[in-house]
């Protein structure tokens, strides 16, 4: 009987509870490194709600060491949760895609049909004529949600592999990433989708997601919509 009761205590002790602090460190770290991603990026009410959770699980994580201080599996739990939790909110940030992003996209080659591709999928494009190191350049800017980066960027590499981009972060902007106005009749980028697919090998992916998004929206974009 006694046996039995050391060792429920033992697993107890050295398992269940350390398993425990390491789970609510992963969670409370995790939360705290989205939180701080939201802050920069001036999201208040979605950091103060994190904020809230974060400080009670690390509340719960930080009173089982107080009661165990001698017990050393508790530390080594509460060590990896934080690692682990670092890495689990920057992963769980990036799938989420928060925020807005400005594309920056120089490029010597003509990018006219890149230009005219990005407008009539919605996107707002700015450009400006400038020189290189190696002659003139066009430059263009166009501002997005950061969830649509991958599919912008592969369809630059479909019409301009050897374009050079660069990317920043927008912590706010008094605009729609990609002004669209309202219209009942379907939009045509079906038309300029369906002959890319066989020409240039745009991806099924990015197909169906500028599809989605324009059969969603029952949008069109303004001809010229940033100046």
């Amino acid at each position: 009987m006694f046996n039995e009761i050391f060792e429920s205590q033992v697993l107890i002790n050295y398992l269940i509870i350390p398993a425990l602090i390491c789970l609510a460190r992963i969670c409370d770290v995790s939360l705290g490194t989205i939180r701080i991603i939201t802050i920069s990026k001036g999201m208040k009410s979605l950091a103060a709600g994190l904020a809230f959770f974060e400080i009670i699980i690390w509340l719960f994580a930080i009173g089982q060491i107080m009661q165990n201080l001698t017990n050393i599996a508790n530390y080594i739990a509460y060590a990896t949760g934080y690692a682990v939790g670092n890495y689990v909110g920057i992963y769980i940030e990036e799938k989420l895609s928060l925020g807005t992003i400005m594309l920056r996209i120089i490029t010597k080659k003509k990018a006219d049909d890149l230009i005219t591709f990005l407008r009539s999928a919605g996107y707002g494009v700015t450009i400006i004529k400038a020189a290189g190191g190696y002659g003139p350049v066009d430059v263009i800017f166009t501002i997005i949600k950061r969830k649509e980066y991958k599919t912008v960027i592969e369809i630059i590499k479909k019409f301009n592999p050897k374009a050079v981009y660069t990317v920043e972060e927008i912590r706010s902007s008094n605009t729609s990433p990609y002004p669209l106005v309202h219209k009942d009749k379907k939009c045509y980028l079906d038309s300029l989708l369906h002959p890319l697919v066989q020409t240039i090998g745009f991806s099924r992916m990015a197909f169906d997601k500028l599809s989605k998004f324009q059969h969603s929206s029952h949008l069109i974009p303004v001809g010229n919509p940033r100046p």
